[in-house]
């Protein structure tokens, strides 16, 4: 799995701009804020529909403009692909797939995968909860169609599951349609929760072993999926979850209401990381906090490669600046075999790196 080419018109401080890639390795080198990161930006919206970065697509609309491109040309399963992606602002995005329409982020993860490792990824293990899920859910809307259509409902639930309960107090007879909406959110969270379990299941199976090795066998890392307290069994049948979330919800209904907050539900979900029996995030050093979080990236790598039989694009977004030596070393090593993508501010070391094609970046254009 490759992208071969890449097209970008309006989309951040990209006028318009045309890239070939080399099969295996690019570097992409220039000063801060010169556009770098917004081209990997660019290859993980053309594989899943969803910004790394944005909250809302007009943020990756250039200044001045109504409207960006992204198009890329992409090597997949033996075929060849054209991805275009039309932002436009007050419209709706429109998305094709060689000319036919894309109906949802799926069409556009069935043929393009990307994992996408920035230096706020060195941290995943000590931000909050909602980090680690971001964690698993722009891997999973990749992974499974189905996880991405659950998301996108709970989502949609949840904000108005907030607003009838934010406004109940000046509307009271609001509160007559939280049944139907409760019942919606178990049904779409159980989802959510029946993916996240599995990929946390084959995440610590491949992040104990990169851990493991980067770590010299000095040290074991554990993870463990955190979801709603009556979910004893994240494996159970779709109709347990679904009870259990009842279960939990029928318990918080008087709290929510009291507090206009939505309290029960995957939305807290969590991955707890352990080094030697200890938590990762309370007491691992700095530099055991980084091999955590390298290792819970080499394995998302590994578990799309098993999911689509063949390699993820890698994006390295000023990820190696940040390592040491040993554990630059030990990425360049793992990462070998799939397209890759590096970036990073000074040239002086790319020969070290990786042989492979070489872009300086500068004010959005390749000089």
């Amino acid at each position: 799995m490759r992208i071969d080419a890449l097209t970008l018109e309006g989309f951040r401080n990209y006028e318009k701009q045309s890239l070939s890639f080399d099969p295996n390795c690019n570097v992409i080198y220039g000063e801060n804020a010169q556009g770098k990161t917004n081209l990997l930006e660019a290859m993980v919206y053309l594989s899943c529909g969803r910004s790394p970065r944005a909250r809302a697509d007009r943020e990756m609309i250039g200044f001045e403009r109504d409207s960006a491109l992204i198009a890329g040309q992409i090597d997949s399963r033996g075929r060849t692909f054209k991805t275009e992606i039309r932002l436009q602002r007050g419209k709706r995005r429109k998305m094709t797939v060689n000319g036919v329409t894309a109906k949802n982020n799926a069409a556009l993860s069935h043929v393009l995968h990307t994992v996408f490792f920035c230096p706020e990824d060195l941290f995943l293990i000590r931000d909050g909860a909602a980090a680690r899920r971001r964690f698993m859910d722009i891997s999973l809307c990749q992974l499974r169609p189905r996880y991405a259509e659950a998301l996108a409902e709970y989502s949609r639930l949840y904000e108005h599951k907030t607003r009838i309960l934010r406004d109940s107090e000046d509307y009271p007879q609001l509160l007559q349609t939280l049944p139907d909406f409760n019942a919606r959110l178990c049904q779409a969270g159980a989802v959510l929760i029946h993916y996240r379990a599995r990929f946390c299941e084959a995440l610590q199976e491949y992040a104990a072993q990169a851990h493991r090795e980067c770590s010299g066998g000095r040290e074991e890392l554990t993870l463990c999926y955190q979801t709603v307290k009556t979910v004893t069994d994240p494996f159970a049948a779709h109709g347990e979850i679904v009870s259990a979330l009842t279960e939990h919800q029928n318990s918080h209904y008087a709290a929510e209401i009291a507090s206009g907050l939505c309290l029960s539900g995957p939305h807290k979900d969590d991955i707890e990381v352990t080094v030697n029996g200890h938590s990762a995030r309370q007491f691992c050093s700095q530099g055991q906090v980084r091999t955590a979080a390298l290792s819970l990236k080499l394995a998302e790598r590994e578990i799309h490669k098993n999911a689509i039989g063949e390699y993820p694009v890698m994006l390295l977004d000023d990820v190696l600046s940040e390592l040491d030596p040993k554990r630059q070393e030990y990425v360049l090593n793992r990462i070998a075999g799939g397209q890759v993508f590096i970036t990073c501010c000074e040239n002086d070391r790319l020969d070290a790196l990786l042989q492979g094609k070489v872009f300086h970046i500068r004010k959005g254009e390749v000089l």
